[in-house]
């Protein structure tokens, strides 16, 4: 049998988690599962009619995309993260971020001897890129600007932050962009959930007052997911250097990586309607303002949080007595440390439950 890629990674953090999920579903009402950053809201009607309208697809779709996806991509980067001479060539969707996020360092030839950097805490997923491409994996705490670049051949950069929610801002992302071009490493911005900010106003990559209008180095990664409910439909894309997304579509169009035909019609209907966004920031706004009291209130310190979908919690104790305890109260969170060792004593608490169970845990919580 050939060596299984498997055994470098991991343990798949979440099953160690099952004990207390058991734990919290023991509870008289029920558990309320805060530790998975899902969408329990409905998808939006018009994108709904849009994949029905679609569903007489019997050809192959193109990796590329349609162009209606592209241009509605395209029109989304400028109005939202203001991205100057975008086109065509400059988009590409992928299917959902996480397998991006995975599988990138592969797709860009990297392997032995070559440095993948990442923020801590952070996604997981951006180390298991590393590893499956058999790059060395580089968390960094603070600016990546103080690491070593010696082959350092890609950057992560993630604002809003998960698990943190911190946000960039413009000033710390110019200096990113300019360090990076110096030294000829590849910015990727995980910037998923761009459209959520609470606190602050996420800025992208690609916005002028970080790049000028030069995308060169530079690839912004955006989902629907979080947005528009799509998680479920695996709806993401890439904006940003022509010469990466020329080489990552060229090396995908070989692989068969392509967006079912009635996804990419309901992804351009989704990014071209910003009033079901806002109606669903409406509702992550409630959900979180009542769970942030509810834990400010039982003695829980809320660090950054100013975007995302999260509220980075703590009680100045290992998570895993945190995690313990309000699992107890039928409650399930994240433990920081699936993030990394900068998260031991943090847990991420997830305000994606539906109204009635954040009101069931904030009545828990009192």
């Amino acid at each position: 049998m050939p060596s299984a890629v498997s055994a470098r990674l991991p343990v798949f953090p979440w099953d160690r988690l099952e004990p207390h999920k058991a734990t919290a579903s023991a509870h008289p009402d029920g558990i309320v599962d805060l530790s998975v950053g899902t969408p329990v809201d409905p998808v939006p009607d018009l994108v709904r009619r849009a994949l029905a309208d679609a569903a007489n697809s019997p050809g192959y779709p193109t990796v590329w995309g349609t162009p209606a996806l592209r241009d509605a991509i395209v029109d989304w980067c400028a109005r939202r993260t203001g991205a100057v001479g975008l086109d065509h060539r400059g988009v590409l969707p992928v299917i959902g971020s996480k397998e991006l996020v995975a599988s990138l360092p592969s797709q860009l030839g990297l392997g032995p001897g070559d440095r993948v950097a990442y923020p801590e805490p952070a996604y997981p997923t951006y180390e298991v890129g590393a590893l499956i491409a058999r790059a060395e994996p580089v968390p960094y705490r603070g600016s990546p600007t103080e690491l070593d670049p010696e082959g350092l051949r890609l950057l992560w950069l993630n604002s809003p932050s998960n698990p943190t929610g911190r946000v960039l801002d413009v000033a710390e992302l110019r200096a990113v962009v300019a360090w990076a071009r110096e030294h000829g490493v590849l910015v990727v911005s995980d910037e998923c959930y761009l459209e959520l900010g609470w606190e602050a106003d996420p800025v992208s990559v690609l916005h002028p007052d970080v790049c000028g209008d030069d995308h060169r180095g530079l690839v912004a990664v955006h989902s629907l997911s979080k947005r528009s409910n799509l998680a479920g439909y695996r709806a993401a894309f890439l904006a940003g250097d022509r010469e990466v997304l020329g080489e990552l579509l060229g090396l995908r169009k070989h692989a068969g990586m392509m967006l079912p035909a009635p996804v990419q019609a309901a992804m351009a209907v989704a990014l071209g309607d910003d009033e079901h966004v806002a109606e669903q920031r409406a509702r992550y706004a409630a959900r979180r303002a009542a769970l942030r009291a509810a834990l400010t209130a039982r003695g829980f310190t809320v660090e950054h949080s100013e975007a995302s979908l999260y509220l980075w919690a703590t009680r100045h104790e290992p998570c895993w007595d945190t995690v313990a305890e309000l699992s107890k109260l039928g409650i399930l969170v994240a433990p920081g440390e699936f993030y990394g060792a900068a998260g031991e004593r943090f847990v991420r608490v997830a305000f994606t439950a539906t109204d009635e169970r954040v009101a069931s845990a904030v009545a828990r919580l009192s």
